[in-house]
Parts: structure tokens; sequence; C-alpha cells
């Protein structure tokens, strides 16, 4: 069985419970705001083996019954759910430690976690997790974090004023070019938090799904900085289409993907003119649809066979 855990009415989670029912493929799927009805027990054996139980809207199932585990968490403080409750109500305190529970029971029961939390985690830092994508033979571009106002002007100008900026934590946050005339008014803001500037590079844009072993490519061609946003920042939407990887840049996003610790993962790539391959950054919680519904890529469906364990089954049919 299968363990889904999120906000079921969010797309990459309904589109990965069609493709288990496709596979007939049994599941669980647990609802984060049905915190009050869910209940999470651990326990330990004697040979140190974590096991227990889960209760959720008055059935129970034993966590050995699960072999796969998909996580698409949101903070609870977000919850209607649990922002109505009083500080000292009771059910804040089982909302927290059900997530502490579930963390701990997918880091050490060995059960296939996509995503485990800990992995997940390395987004939260932009630069930290651009020291692993260096480590695996990508480029990364001239990056410059600060919160001086002349360490930007000086960047810019050593980069003729091709720059980009955005968020150095993993809230999701729109990429935008540097205007160093019609910008100018920000930069005294800069003072009140730091910010990553780096260098524009031309190319095209790759997002690259990698589940397990298997890496399914997309190529987005845009003429905004963040192709995300393409129509409001240019008024034409961008365009996807699937995109073959050669081997060796494959092999380069699996390991990525592994050194990362993740089962799962969205990769943004730039390939550039003379074929230079930069990495952005690697989303350990990729909202995949996106992706899938551009192009009809089988992301949602390779995901629910991984999660089943049918791995010679995916890679097979993939390869046909």
């Amino acid at each position: 069985m299968v363990l889904i855990w999120g906000i079921p009415s969010e797309s990459p989670i309904q589109r990965l419970l069609d493709e288990l029912d496709t596979l007939d493929q049994p599941y669980l799927a647990v609802s984060q705001r049905h915190f009050a009805e869910t209940n999470l027990h651990l326990t330990v054996d004697a040979s140190g083996t974590l096991g227990g139980e889960l209760a959720y809207q008055q059935r129970t199932y034993p966590l050995d019954a699960f072999t796969g585990v998909y996580l698409r968490l949101t903070d609870e403080n977000t919850l209607p759910e649990y922002r109505c409750l009083a500080a000292d109500d009771p059910l804040r305190t089982h909302a927290h430690q059900l997530i502490q529970s579930l963390t701990l029971w997918t880091e050490w029961s060995g059960c296939r976690t996509v995503n485990k939390l800990s992995a997940m985690a390395s987004n939260n830092s932009k630069p930290y997790q651009a020291q692993f994508i260096r480590q695996c033979g990508f480029l990364t571009p001239d990056t410059l974090i600060t919160n001086e106002p002349a360490e930007v002007t000086a960047f810019c100008q050593q980069h003729n004023d091709r720059i980009i900026y955005k968020s150095i934590s993993g809230v999701r946050s729109i990429v935008q070019t540097w205007q160093a005339n019609g910008d100018a008014d920000k930069l005294a803001l800069v003072r009140h938090c730091p910010v990553q500037f780096q260098r524009q590079v031309e190319g095209f844009d790759v997002r690259v799904h990698v589940i397990g072993e298997l890496c399914i490519a997309t190529r987005i061609t845009a003429q905004a900085t963040d192709y995300r946003y393409a129509l409001q920042q240019t008024g034409e939407s961008a365009q996807l289409s699937p995109y073959e990887l050669d081997d060796d840049l494959s092999a380069r996003c699996v390991d990525l993907s592994r050194t990362l610790d993740l089962d799962f993962s969205g990769i943004d790539l730039r390939i550039a003119p003379n074929g230079s391959v930069y990495c952005f950054e690697v989303n350990p919680c990729p909202a995949y649809t996106y992706y899938e519904s551009h192009t009809g890529q089988p992301i949602a469906a390779r995901l629910a066979e991984y999660l089943s364990g049918h791995d010679n089954y995916y890679r097979r049919v993939w390869q046909l």
C-alpha cells in the first residue's frame, strides 16, 4: 500500500492518485487538514525495528503495510483548521507531534519515501544547495549575496548590468532582471535583507524530473526572465516540449538527486549557446503537473510506478 500525505486537492496529489488507480495499487490518502482525526503511534521492537500504526478517520493501518510514501506537506500554520485554534488548544500540540512522528518514521523505517523531510531541507538555502550542484559537475552562475548596496552596484558593473535577482531561501520568489537605472531606488532596501544576485546566463531552460534513476526532461522556450511567469512578464506564455538528455547529462542529474538524498526531484538547468550546462537549483517537492499538462509526459505515471515498487516496469515502459 502507498501512503500519500498532504492536501488531496492539490494537482500533484490528484494526478498521483489517478495513476495509482490506473495501476490498481492500493493507497491511503491522508489529508493534512484532518489532523484532528489522525494519530501516529510508533513502536520499537527488541531488534530495534521501528514500527507502529496509523489511525485515520476511525480506521487503523499497521505502518509495515506501507511500501511507499509520498509527502507533500503544507506549513501547518497555514491550515484553516489550525489557525482557528486557541494558543493553548491541545490540538495544536497534537498537530505538531503528528508531523514529528511522521518525520521520525519516514527517516528511520527504511520505507521508500518521496521525499524525506530532511532531504527536502537542502532547498531552504540556495547557497548551501549550490555546493552540491557544483560537486556533481554542473556550472553555477557568478553569484553575489549581499545587503550592501555598493556591492550590488559593483557586481552589476562587472557583468555589464546583465544581472538577475531572487530569494536565497526555498520560499518561491519571482526571478527578476535587475535594471541598473530603473531599480536604483530599490538599492536601499537591500540593507534590510540579503538578496541573491547572479550573472544572467544566455540559453534555454530545461526542467529535469528525476524519479529514482529515470530522467524526464522538458525544454522551455520563453522571452521572460522567469518562465513560470512569462505571461505576466512578457505577455506571451512559455512554450514547453519534451527534451532528450544525452547519457552524461542524464547521469549527472541522477547523481545530483541521489547526492541530495532525493528520490524525486525537479532540476532547473540552462543550456548555454556553447553547450555549457548551468544548474540553478533542485526542487525537492516539484509541482510537476505544470510540465506534464503542457507536454503529456508521463511524470505522474512513472512516479506512481516508483512508489509502487515497479522499478523494472517503469524503466521498461519508458524505454519502449
